[in-house]
């Protein structure tokens, strides 16, 4: 267990480190509450490959795979899919919300043009913010 105990010592606190800065979220409280239990079990899967290589060989070994480093690698691959595919709804999101604003914000532009031209309202038909219609 404490041989190169430097390189333990570095990953052990980037490991920390990440899960720092993972748990900063601002999602929703069920979604973040599992997030924050995947992330309690991944740091200590990774706390225990870091201090017990072999132990992480032996269940390597155990579920029909030859090295631990293959079986990192095969979580490891998983574990980006599923950062992909969060990413991918995440970003789908954003667009969702950015598009909603667009269509509020061209609604109540389309009413307070409406208002100027009719004259029931100050400045009588200018464009506001600077934005000109075609």
């Amino acid at each position: 267990m404490l041989d190169q105990p430097l390189i333990k010592v570095i990953l052990l606190v980037g490991v920390i480190a990440v899960t720092i800065m993972l748990t900063r979220s601002t999602t929703g409280a069920r979604h973040q509450a599992i997030r924050r239990l995947l992330l309690i079990g991944f740091v200590l899967l990774a706390a225990m490959a870091i201090l017990f290589p072999a132990m992480l060989t032996r269940v390597a070994q155990f579920v029909g795979v030859g090295r631990g480093a293959d079986l990192l690698l095969y979580g490891l691959t998983i574990t980006f899919l599923g950062f992909v595919a969060a990413s991918y709804r995440r970003m789908r999101l954003l667009e969702q919300r950015v598009t909603t604003l667009a269509r509020e914000i061209a609604l109540r532009e389309a009413v307070h043009d409406r208002r100027h031209r009719h004259g029931d309202g100050p400045g009588s038909g200018q464009p506001r913010s600077g934005w000109t219609s075609s």
